[in-house]
């Protein structure tokens, strides 16, 4: 089974259906992310079309600065959420200072609930690498997904050192820097995803759709002087090890056993 453990499902418009197709004819467990909370409603809708898309909750940092001053609001949502996703840092793509305080301020909140309610985060931390470190290790986050890391390999080091799993999409195939992100993390912290369907687009300017994620793993077997096979075991049993001993997971955790690569 392929694990893309982070997605953007309801970006697809028109081409959902199709996304949806390759989804169950590839057998491709997915972690939809959300921006905000109409982004996360649209996900809950996603997900009761198939059982190998699993919809959760966060307020990504280009929205942080409309929920930093009603965050009880959000509360709810972050319950409800099996899984924690799209959080984090950009201070480097958001070029509006002003809006760096609510989106710690934001960042800090989820994290308090993560946990709290022992969730896995899913994390983007473009140009704030430092920073969301020194919050994993302030709030103790024991579950945390890097998403497309891209910064500082001293940083990469201290992360993989503090336990952070580390998600290698679709820019492993052009770079040579997430080449070299993509050897230096351990087996045991390697998953992988797509960032569809904008990953590829803003890389090659085409849609990505879900079938991607195979791209994704034969590089990943080829860089590591591995196998797709054994790319896909080791992700999975990553995976698995991420989502054990939530009960909200529960039903996530019988479709993984259920279906092997």
């Amino acid at each position: 089974m392929f694990i893309d453990a982070h997605v953007h499902l309801d970006k697809y418009g028109d081409l959902l259906d199709e996304a949806l197709r390759q989804i169950e004819q590839e057998r491709i467990f997915t972690v939809a992310t959300a921006m905000d909370v109409p982004s996360y409603l649209e996900l809950q809708k996603i997900g009761e079309r198939s059982e190998l898309i699993l919809p959760t909750f966060g307020i990504h940092p280009r929205r942080a600065a409309d929920y930093a001053d009603r965050l009880p609001e959000v509360a709810r949502y972050i319950e409800g959420s099996p899984a924690i996703g799209e959080i984090g840092l950009d201070f480097h793509w958001v070029k509006d200072p002003s809006t760096y305080p609510a989106q710690r301020k934001v960042l800090e909140y989820f994290f308090a609930a993560a946990r709290e309610q022992k969730k896995f985060v899913n994390l983007h931390t473009k140009g704030g690498e430092k920073e969301i470190l020194d919050l994993l290790e302030k709030y103790d986050i024991q579950r945390a997904i890097i998403h497309w890391y891209s910064g500082p390999m001293d940083i990469l080091r201290g992360m993989i050192q503090f336990g952070c799993c580390f998600t290698i999409g679709v820019e492993v195939l052009y770079s040579d820097h997430i080449k070299a992100i993509a050897k230096a993390v351990p087996d045991h912290l390697l998953l992988t995803e797509t960032d569809n369907p904008g990953g590829l687009k803003w890389l090659k300017g085409e849609v990505g759709m879900p079938r991607a994620i195979a791209n994704v793993v034969d590089a990943l077997a080829e860089l590591r002087q591995s196998t797709p096979g054994l790319i896909m075991q080791t992700v999975q049993a990553n995976f698995s090890r991420m989502i054990q001993d939530n009960p909200s997971l529960k039903d996530a955790h019988v479709v993984l056993s259920r279906i092997n690569p």
